[in-house]
């Protein structure tokens, strides 16, 4: 973008553009798409910089190079949805021509500089013609332009007064130049004659012509475009093609970089730098800045040995590099280095500015986030990924988990090797990693799902770390591995969560050499599945486990006896809880208040501790639409880190919790932000309906025809809790039901030393909110559930048989007796009165008793489970 004085180079990174300055060692960011950017282009001048994405929503923003602001945002560049392919802009920045990423692309030219949301004209491509994957416009008339997928190239021409556009798909085949020609990377056209060059990934170049058409001539249907030339410039593949000044420029996959003149002969070359393939060049603006006479600038190849005068240039590689050339003495400097594969693997140090970052390419990168500058870095062998990394608590000791199910223990500092070699007990990749509050364990979890432990010993006076034992102790995904300390001592616990819905705590002082013994094993879910674990902050008199699940649910374990205390509702943000940590006390600055970090999919968030359902204190920004991997807080709590996984990078934000505690003040107090969640709110007519329920329940536990002196209560006892909840439209399981209960008995005994036998209309409200399904039941869900349980009948639908369908009821899952299955169907079908009891002979499907087998068809789908059975009003989504 500017080079001399000011060095700022303009990179893409997830969903973000930054501007760094490299002299400066300084970012400026780009903020404004919620997907991935796909392509962007610059105006000559580098005033004027446009970014595309391609997701939902997706936008194609130009913005003022200058000062970093957004001036103009196209929002419907490409309806589906299917973003932008690649992206040009005209000499003078009064055109932008998009690409979409369609099946049938199309491609828009836009007049950006004026206030309009529709293309100045547009046309489909037709699919033959492969997909387009660049494109650029003729920088001597703008009214041209050329694209290319890896076979075809298109030619437009366009006229900007009556807003039409022509295409040109000139025929090439194998037969045009009896030879093969190869796959198209990039295409330009000729600064000299009326030609346009496309680069081969086979070291070629086709030459087009580009003849007049006759005066008569006022349609492209006859082409005017054709093969004229196959050039075979080297036997290594020409990744890229661009011109700069009275020169032609290519880069290839060996990492050398050709000019050509405009007769396409050799000038001069850089094959010296030992580059990896080339996948970008870029010029700098100012032609040629004189740092020094002719004399300093190297000679070409020519005969005559002129100086070979050319604009300092960057060059980005394949693998992850960026390079920035000072032509006249060709000095090679390192502008970035980063990771060419994925990362997910991220650590803080505990009490420095450092976070580690590891790839799965083997580079391991010490870096100082205050000073923004690496410390230390160490690439392992080819080929073997870091998959997990933690420092110990002291922070000396950093612990990797490998792709190869290698562990290493290295020194902080040097990051040297701790252990002689890398414990190698793990035949697949580690994927959790975790010291012990005193250092002296250190457990591992792998895709295998076996627990490994190690520990520190005395050997020869010397401690050394050393293998203790490993167990297969879950059968699906290890989600979180804790330590945690003992209530009664200062021993370390250690206890693994599962996708299998096992809670698992081992037992470290009976454990010997090959021998984890399992202290304790416990479900924490029934249907659900967990996706973390940490431990609740000291903020309540009793120790609790912070569970998060798939259902969006937030759940609170007593970390002895492992029951479930509190279920609340957690972050509802398109998807659920992946990882939660607690920020340090550091961060609450001498408040009591404490707060929790949390990602899901594709974004980061924070909360207010205690977590209690209220919507408004949680908050949550797009941090890496292609998916987070791992995350990472500061030792003094005031910034969160987060790996992007794929999309290869590492973001930094800073932690404002005044605008955090602002919203929860706009949101109010008491129920009020609880009614909010409600349908039609405080006023609304189902908090009407659900209120009267709750008081009619009173009237119901005193029994309904009694003669007695009523006694008026704003409680109602815990037994009424489940009908009301079912009367208001929610269905608990038995399980859910005791959650309930244990949630509501236990509320305040440790404070009080009492179990609660009532329920007041507030608290069951926030009850209420806090077990229901986030989105309610959806037909998608029961079609789901049939799926499994079912088999395609005739009309192609999953079907359960009558039969099948009675015995699933009365042996699976939470399984009914026949007198509970017979009171259902009854009341269901209008056979007996609500609260009377039925004969259990009336389930007697299989004998004498035909009324069930007349109510309940042969195949039941999961359109008539649903309407002719239950006879709700379930919507297709949410």
């Amino acid at each position: 973008m500017r080079d001399g004085n000011d060095r700022v180079v303009l990179y893409a990174c997830s969903h973000t553009a930054v501007l760094y300055d490299v002299f400066k060692n300084c970012q400026h960011h780009l903020q404004g798409h919620s997907n991935v950017i796909t392509c962007m282009c610059v105006s000559e001048n580098r005033r004027w910089i446009a970014t595309a994405d391609k997701g939902p929503n997706c936008l194609v923003i130009v913005w003022d190079g200058f000062s970093g602001i957004p001036v103009h945002t196209i929002f419907d560049s490409c309806p589906e949805g299917n973003g932008i392919k690649a992206m040009a802009m005209t000499r003078d920045a009064k055109f932008l021509v998009t690409i979409d990423d369609a099946t049938e692309q199309r491609l828009c030219i836009w007049r950006w500089t004026v206030n309009t949301e529709t293309p100045a004209c547009s046309v489909t491509l037709k699919p033959h013609a492969g997909v387009q994957e660049y494109i650029i416009f003729n920088p001597g008339n703008y009214r041209e332009l050329v694209s290319n997928s890896k076979t075809n190239l298109l030619y437009f021409e366009w006229d900007d007064e009556n807003d039409v556009i022509e295409v040109s798909l000139p025929a090439l085949s194998e037969k045009t130049f009896n030879k093969v020609v190869g796959r198209f990377s990039q295409s330009v056209f000729h600064f000299a004659t009326r030609q346009i060059l496309t680069a081969t990934l086979e070291g070629k170049l086709v030459v087009w012509d580009l003849h007049p058409p006759p005066r008569s001539y006022t349609s492209l249907e006859v082409l005017h475009i054709k093969a004229c030339k196959l050039l075979h410039l080297q036997k290594d593949g020409l990744t890229v093609l661009t011109t700069v000044d009275r020169y032609f420029v290519t880069g290839d996959v060996k990492g050398h970089i050709k000019f050509y003149d405009s007769k396409l002969s050799l000038v001069n070359w850089y094959s010296q730098f030992k580059l990896s393939p080339i996948i970008m060049l870029s010029f700098a603006k100012e032609p040629l800045l004189a740092a020094g006479t002719k004399s300093s600038y190297l000679s070409d190849c020519t005969l005559p040995g002129d100086p070979f005068m050319v604009r300092n240039f960057i060059i980005g590689t394949m693998n992850a590099r960026v390079y920035h050339l000072t032509a006249d003495g060709t000095k090679l400097e390192k502008v970035l280095i980063e990771p060419r594969e994925a990362i997910h693997a991220i650590a803080c140090h505990p009490y420095k500015p450092l976070i580690a970052i590891g790839s799965m390419c083997g580079l391991l990168k010490i870096w100082n986030y205050r000073k923004k500058m690496y410390v230390v870095s160490r690439i392992f062998e080819e080929g073997v990924g870091i998959q997990c990394l933690t420092f110990n608590p002291e922070g000396y000791l950093l612990g990797a988990g490998f792709s190869d199910g290698a562990v290493y223990i290295m020194d902080a500092v040097s990051l040297k090797n701790e252990i002689p070699e890398p414990f190698r007990y793990s035949r697949d990749t580690v994927t959790l990693i975790s010291f012990s509050h005193d250092s002296q364990y250190l457990a591992t979890a792998d895709v295998n799902f076996t627990v490994a432990v190690y520990k520190i010993v005395i050997n020869n006076g010397e401690k050394v770390w050393e293998y203790l034992a490993r167990l297969h102790s879950h059968h699906k995904k290890i989600r979180s591995l804790l330590f945690g300390v003992q209530v009664d001592s200062y021993e370390p616990r250690l206890l693994s969560l599962s996708k299998d819905r096992f809670l698992i705590e081992y037992d470290l002082l009976n454990s010997g050499k090959d021998h984890l013994e399992v202290l304790d094993i416990h479900r924490t879910e029934q249907e659900a599945i967990p996706k973390c674990m940490v431990w609740y902050p000291p903020i309540t008199r009793e120790s609790f486990l912070l569970i998060c699940n798939s259902a969006y649910k937030v759940k609170l374990f007593n970390s002895i006896t492992k029951m479930c205390r509190k279920t609340l509702i957690g972050p509802t943000y398109g998807s659920p809880i992946k990882q939660v940590l607690i920020l340090p006390e550091a961060a609450s600055k001498g408040s009591q208040k404490r707060y929790l970090a949390f990602v899901n999919k594709d974004k980061v968030g924070l909360q207010i501790l205690p977590v209690d359902g209220n919507p408004h204190k949680t908050a949550a920004i797009i941090c890496h639409p292609s998916g987070v991997s791992s995350m990472a807080i500061s030792y003094d709590g005031t910034h969160i880190f987060t790996a992007g996984g794929e999309d290869h990078s590492v973001l930094q934000w800073e932690i404002n919790l005044r605008a955090l505690e602002a919203a929860v003040h706009l949101g109010g107090e008491d129920l009020t932000p609880f009614y909010g969640l409600l349908d039609g709110g405080r006023e609304g007519e189902f908090y009407k309906e659900l209120e009267d329920y709750f008081y009619y329940s009173q009237l119901r536990s005193q029994g309904i025809d009694t003669m007695e002196t009523r006694k008026v209560s704003t409680r109602i006892p815990l037994t009424e809790l489940p009908f009301v909840m079912r009367a208001i439209g929610f269905y608990p399981s038995e399980e859910q039901i005791d959650d309930m209960l244990n949630e509501i008995k236990f509320g305040e005994y440790v404070e009080t030393g009492k179990l609660a036998d009532s329920i007041d209309l507030p608290d069951f409200v926030k009850l209420y909110i806090n077990h229901r399904p986030p989105f309610g039941q959806t037909m998608s869900d029961i079609r789901k559930a049939f799926k499994i349980l079912g088999t395609p009948n005739e009309d192609g639908e999953m079907a359960i048989e009558r039969e099948h369908f009675l015995d699933l009821l009365l042996t699976k899952g939470e399984h009914m007796t026949e007198e509970e299955l017979s009171d259902c169907f009854t009341v269901l079908f209008g056979l007996n009165p609500e609260g009377w009891k039925s004969e259990p002979a009336t389930l007697d499907y299989k004998g004498s008793n035909i009324r069930l087998e007349e109510e309940l068809p042969e195949e039941i789908t999961a359109e008539i489970f649903t309407a002719d059975i239950l006879g709700l009003p379930i919507p297709e989504d949410f």
